[in-house]
């Protein structure tokens, strides 16, 4: 876990450090000299521009290729090329976000079917209880409906209007 902690650390910091570079040399408004023109000297004279990627293989500073979001291999091997930072290399940042990307699509998937677990489980428990309840009120109130016409019925008897007979009451007249 620390050493996930740690990569995850290492890869923010990366990212935030490679668009410091980018944001600080795309608003330093340089005049264009060709990337060509810093073969053979230093990486980091290299990366100054950030059109410019820097071939470790052969100090080669070199035009970044544009047109692939990857440079590929003919122009420079991926463990060899740098751009932004002398000490990262495309095949190391490629991975780490890689692997990143893909612990937090994992993540997001686990999350997202643990919360759907949850509501399922915890409707089918808010139906149990409801309809538990339900026949909890159905009950009293079957039970209440025959004390009232228990009571009803008592009433009736000492009155001497007993429901045996509706008529009976004509009779002693």
């Amino acid at each position: 876990m620390a050493g996930l902690r740690t990569a995850v650390a290492l890869v923010v910091c990366l990212s935030l450090i490679n668009l410091a570079t980018v944001l600080s040399q795309t608003t330093t408004q340089a005049p264009e000299i060709p990337c060509s023109t810093y073969s053979n000297s230093s990486c980091e004279q290299c990366l100054k521009n950030v059109k410019c990627l820097w071939c470790n293989l052969n100090h080669q500073c070199i035009d970044y290729p544009v047109r692939s979001l990857v440079p590929p291999s003919s122009v420079c091997p991926l463990n060899s090329a740098r751009w932004g930072l002398c000490w990262v290399n495309f095949q190391a940042l490629i991975i780490t976000m890689s692997v990143v990307a893909g612990i937090i699509l994992i993540s997001i998937i686990i999350c997202c079917c643990c919360c759907c677990k949850c509501e399922k489980g915890g409707l089918a428990k808010m139906d149990a209880k409801m309809t538990r309840q339900s026949e909890q009120r159905k009950v009293r109130q079957a039970e209440r409906k025959v004390e009232m016409q228990m009571r009803h019925d008592e009433i009736r008897q000492k009155y001497g209007l007993t429901k045996d007979n509706p008529y009976s009451k004509f009779e002693n007249n």
